[in-house]
Formats: C-alpha cells, sequence, structure tokens
C-alpha cells in the first residue's frame, strides 16, 4: 500500500488534481498513523531510522560540518556562539518530509527549513535562546515538471531559481517565471516571501504567479488549495517562510516572453554630487516606465579611506522589447545616462537569466554550486515620494564616509505591481509605492574583528534615512528580514515566552505591520488555524491567537 500511495507525484503525475489530492491526503493517514513509538526527547534519529527516513546526519557525524556549511551563504553565523542543529535531514520524497516532520515534533525539537540558505539573519539554520532544533534541508526536493501546453509548471521547494529557469528555458524559448536573479535562491523561501525580480513590472511578484501548492503541516497532512482553509493558501503566498508548515511543491504560472529581449548591465562613476543627480532622476523614470521596462538601478561604495569621495552607479535593463525600441525609449526619458546602442544586446529570456546570475552559460544555470559565503549585513526600506535633489546629494555624501564597502539597490515599482491590490497577497507593498530600497555592508573575513563596527554604521545610516523613506508604519521587505526590526524570542520549541498569546501577537506587529501593513490581521488569522501549537516558529515568525 505504501508503494502504491508513494509513486504517484504532483510534480510527474498526469493524475487530475483531485485524484493526486486524494492520494496525498492518503498516503498522509497512513503514514502519520504507521509512525513508530515516539523515541525519547531529542532522539529523532531513532525515530527517523524506524520510519524509513535514511538520509540525515547527527552532529557526530564526519558529514555534519559539511552539510551545515554547504548552504550557509552568511558567514556571521558560523560563529561557535551561534547554535547548532541536533539533526539535519535531508528528505528525498513528500513522505520523507512529512515523516522528517513528525519524527522532529516527536523528539521535541523546534524545525527549521532550509531550502537556498539564503536568509538574511539565517532564519533556516538557526534558533533562539538555545531552543534544541532539526533542520529540514529540502535541496534533495528540487524535481520540477513543465507543462508548456498549459503554461504551467509543478517544481518542488528545494530546486533552486536557476533550475526552475534553465527546465522552463528548455521548454519553451517564450516562456519565462517572475523570478530574482540570484540562481541558487531556494525556491520555498523566495516564493514564500513573495519574490520580486526582474518581471514584476509586468507580471507581478512570484507569489502573483502562484497556481497550487502542497503543504505539510504539523500533524504530517499534506493539503493542497482544495483542501486548506482559504485563508492559509493565501498566507503562504508571500506571507513569509518558516509559519505555516512546509511546502512540498508548487504549482506555478508560466508567463510569455518575446523570443528576444534587450538587456544591459553597465556601470556610471564619478564625484557623489554627479551621481546624486542620476539617482534623483532615476526616481522618476524607474516607477513610470512602460510595463516592460525594468531599470533598477545599484549604488556602491568602499571605505571612505579609499573612495576618495567618488561612488559607482550601475544599471541593470531588463526590457521586452527589441534593442532599437528599448534605446529610444530610454534616451528619450532619461538622457542623462548617455546609454549607447553597444551597451546593450539582444538575448533570450533564459539567456539574460545567466546574465544576471553572473553566469558563464545557460547551462550553469542547472548547477547547485554554492560559491564562497560573505560577511554581510542587509536592511530594506521603500520609497513613496521622490527625494529632492538636495536630500540625495546629502544620501551621496553621507555613503562616502561609509567604514567598509557596500551598496544601496533601488527597485523600481509601479505598472502591474501598482494594478495588484495591497491585500491580494500578503505582500502589501503595491501602488502608492515608488520603489524599494536594499542596503548592504560587506566585510572580509580579516575585518571581522570590526563587524560590530560595520553594522553599527549601517544601522545609523538606516536611521539617517528615515525622513525620506515609507511613514507610519517605516515599511520592508520580508525576504530582506532584518532582525533589527524585533524579535519574537521564543524559549521553548513551540515558540513559548512569558507574553500571553494577544501580547505575542501585538509585540510581532511592531515589525509584522512593517512588512505586511494591514495585511499582518490576515496573517495571524491563518496562522491560528493552520498551526495554533505554533510548531513552525522563529525569531520573526507569525504567532497564533491560541
Amino acid at each position: 500500500m505504501y508503494h502504491l500511495l508513494l509513486h504517484p507525484s504532483p510534480v510527474f503525475s498526469n493524475m487530475a488534481i483531485h485524484t493526486i489530492v486524494a492520494a496525498a491526503l492518503a498516503l498522509c493517514l497512513v503514514a502519520t498513523a504507521a509512525l513508530a513509538p515516539a523515541p525519547p526527547v531529542h532522539d529523532i534519529a531513532a525515530c527517523l531510522v524506524s520510519n524509513g527516513v535514511k538520509n540525515f546526519s547527527l552532529p557526530a557525524s564526519p558529514s555534519f560540518n559539511p552539510l551545515l556549511l554547504s548552504s550557509l551563504r552568511y558567514l556571521r553565523f558560523v560563529s561557535p556562539s551561534v547554535g547548532k542543529p541536533s539533526a539535519i535531514v535531508l528528505p528525498s520524497s513528500q513522505l520523507d518530509l512529512q515523516r522528517a516532520v513528525l519524527c522532529a515534533v516527536n523528539a521535541s525539537l523546534a524545525i527549521r527549513v532550509r531550502a537556498g540558505g539564503h536568509s538574511y539573519e539565517g532564519l533556516s539554520y538557526t534558533s533562539e535562546n538555545g531552543v534544541p532544533f532539526a533542520v529540514i534541508d529540502v535541496s534533495n526536493l528540487n524535481k520540477i515538471r513543465v507543462d508548456a501546453s498549459t503554461n504551467t509548471v509543478w517544481a518542488e521547494s528545494g530546486a533552486t531559481l536557476g533550475e526552475l529557469y534553465h527546465a522552463v528555458g528548455e521548454a519553451s524559448k517564450t516562456l519565462a517565471f517572475p523570478g530574482g536573479t540570484c540562481s541558487t535562491l531556494g525556491l520555498g523561501g523566495f516564493v514564500s516571501g513573495g519574490g520580486f525580480g526582474l518581471l514584476a513590472r509586468k507580471h507581478g511578484i512570484a507569489a502573483d504567479n502562484v497556481l497550487d501548492a502542497i503543504l505539510i503541516d504539523a500533524s504530517g497532512r499534506a493539503l493542497n488549495r482544495d483542501t486548506m482553509d482559504a485563508d492559509v493558501f493565501w498566507a503562504i503566498r508571500g506571507g513569509g517562510g518558516g509559519s505555516w508548515g512546509v511546502v512540498y511543491s508548487w504549482k506555478l504560472q508560466l508567463v510569455t516572453v518575446p523570443d528576444t529581449i534587450t538587456v544591459f548591465d553597465m556601470d556610471r562613476h564619478g564625484p557623489a554630487d554627479d551621481i546624486a543627480g542620476l539617482v534623483h532622476k532615476w526616481q522618476s523614470v524607474g516607477p513610470s516606465l512602460p510595463d516592460e521596462f525594468y531599470v533598477s538601478t545599484r549604488i556602491y561604495f568602499t571605505s571612505k579611506a579609499t573612495n576618495g569621495g567618488n561612488l559607482t552607479m550601475s544599471f541593470t535593463g531588463h526590457v521586452l522589447a527589441p534593442k532599437r525600441e528599448a534605446l529610444a525609449v530610454l534616451n528619450k526619458v532619461y538622457p542623462e545616462l548617455r546609454l549607447a546602442e553597444s551597451e546593450l544586446s539582444e538575448v533570450s529570456w533564459v539567456e539574460a537569466a545567466a546574465k544576471f546570475a553572473l553566469l558563464k552559460s545557460v547551462a550553469d544555470l542547472a548547477s547547485r554550486e554554492v560559491g564562497v559565503g560573505e560577511y554581510a549585513k542587509r536592511k530594506s526600506d521603500y520609497v513613496q515620494a521622490p527625494i529632492s535633489r538636495q536630500d540625495v546629494v546629502k544620501i551621496m555624501r553621507y555613503v562616502t564616509m561609509a567604514p567598509t564597502e557596500g551598496s544601496i539597490q533601488l527597485n523600481p515599482y509601479g505598472a502591474a505591481m501598482a494594478r495588484i491590490g495591497s491585500g491580494e497577497r500578503p505582500f502589501p507593498h503595491r501602488a502608492g509605492f515608488l520603489y524599494s530600497i536594499q542596503y548592504a555592508v560587506d566585510w572580509k573575513a580579516a575585518e571581522n574583528g570590526r563587524a560590530g563596527e560595520f553594522m553599527g554604521w549601517l544601522r545609523e545610516f538606516y536611521k539617517f534615512m528615515e525622513p525620506y523613506v515609507s511613514k507610519n508604519p517605516r515599511g520592508a521587505y520580508v525576504n530582506y528580514v532584518d532582525l533589527d526590526l524585533g524579535t519574537n524570542n521564543w524559549t521553548s520549541v513551540t515558540g513559548g515566552t512569558l507574553l500571553s498569546a494577544a501580547d505575542s501577537v501585538s509585540h510581532a506587529a511592531s515589525w509584522g505591520r512593517r512588512y505586511f501593513l494591514n495585511n499582518f490581521d490576515r496573517l495571524v488569522r491563518a496562522k491560528s488555524k493552520i498551526d495554533p501549537g505554533n510548531v513552525f516558529n522563529n525569531a520573526q515568525s507569525i504567532p497564533p491567537l491560541r
């Protein structure tokens, strides 16, 4: 019976979806009933072995540290002071995933789910206050099935964006998915946090293009759109990862693009005051271009000891139109850029995805090579009204005084982003928001003793920016998670605190409303339905009203 139930998959089966769901639910009931008796507290290994989950690692194993570090992107969390998991489990099937969740619960371990390991605050592989936890690493759940006839794809949540892009490019030259530029981002975390990318002004964010999902809840049940509560299906599409359960797979809507598009990636250099002029003008250009145009910019700075008062401004262009049309429009609305035809290229969408991921070829999109981690800190903002030229000059001069290197990334909104209602998804930053800002500082291993100084400078700069950005509340993007905004401060596996349930929600609202604005209350309602015991929690997860 197990074999018969295991074989169908929403990613690969040709069965009708209701049949797939029925099989998944039946599997869930059988798996739950057949789970071996609960082992001693924290003895997750015995539970996994008893239930046929073979791929896991414990701290005493030689494979443990390499596995933990394999997708630990932010090296601040390598420190010995950061608690390590009691186990790392790598499920290879939906059944493995269900049993991994149940075994972690039965072993009294908090659950952290890791796909690509790109959480800016390490939320997918750390816990608070020494609470024991297990990491469920879904990187082996990376199967993808593209159906070009219906412009859809089922993708397991451990697939990377690069793997998804490669599969879509293999299936069609005129289909695409609205995702980000980093090819090693895990699909599960990216979509759960909304998923802004280069096609957002034309087709919305990744979460806007989710048609269905298979969610494993705290009881090990497999739920899809038809069998989970409507608030819960709404919540998993942009309400942040780690609060609702584990998404096993996503059904995604693909979008159509031209055979060839126009791209560019070039720099402009100069004194802070000159760069300020380009930044000021960009504010009126980037968010107001036609839907087919995406032009973002990043201002790079180095330490005040080396920059000589100069900055570099990089432009990323992604235009769903021929080069001649792109050049004509941009030279008309942004002549200050002095864009030359030689700086533009015509490529396919999947070639553009490889280019902006800094890869040598389209084939490299399918590689899961993680590269080198970095020492860094990130923060975010939203802008609702253009910043004056005079104030942009002040900002550019401020960053020339940085003690380390870093950047300010400006991503344009408007177009489709402004036409989607702020409550249609948990991600609320739509009409009335011109662009987002991501602030970053980076440093080298040899400078790690100065990490506090560098992060302190970034926090001071963030405070300096307060008059120029969104207010009441000051907004932030949940995929750029920032624990400076506040934390739950859980003290037990299921999120116990000294606060009442109502007080926990009130406390979480202090940062939850910055990520989700008026959508925060509905997220609490969804959490209270799907996970009232708060099995899925992290430092900034949505708390339930228990």
